[in-house]
């Protein structure tokens, strides 16, 4: 192999291992909101997640697959998204719950720009 190729190819690899260590560290820096600085709206679709329901929208309990990789990686399954109601909107508008685990001891997300960022729902 020639020195050119290596060094090609040691870039494409630095460049690739700096991808993925880029979306590792989006992950870790989740910012986080207090239950009670949620909206009104947030509040209540997390209190029908404990509930169990029933839940407005059809998609409401759909696993979330993070392909935006906002979230910390988990396998596929993990998360499941819920729609906030947006007042005034004409379709499920851009918010959303998204929890991760399993009940009880889910860990709650919150996203108001339909998954450009999320915010960790701490008590």
């Amino acid at each position: 192999m020639s020195f050119s190729r290596i060094v090609l190819f040691l870039r494409w690899a630095l460049f690739a291992c700096l991808i993925g260590y880029g979306g590792i560290l989006q992950a870790a820096e989740l910012g986080v909101v207090a239950f009670a600085q949620l909206p009104r709206e947030a509040k209540a679709t997390i209190e029908l997640i404990k509930q169990g329901g029933p839940f407005p929208y059809e998609k409401d309990g759909s696993v979330f697959g993070n392909y935006e990789k906002q979230l910390p990686k988990r396998q596929r399954g993990y998360y499941r998204e819920y729609t906030v109601k947006t007042p005034h909107a004409r379709n499920r508008g851009a918010k959303r719950i998204v929890t991760g685990g399993r009940s009880p001891s889910y860990r709650y997300y919150y996203t108001e720009d339909h998954y450009r960022s999320f915010r960790e729902v701490i008590n």
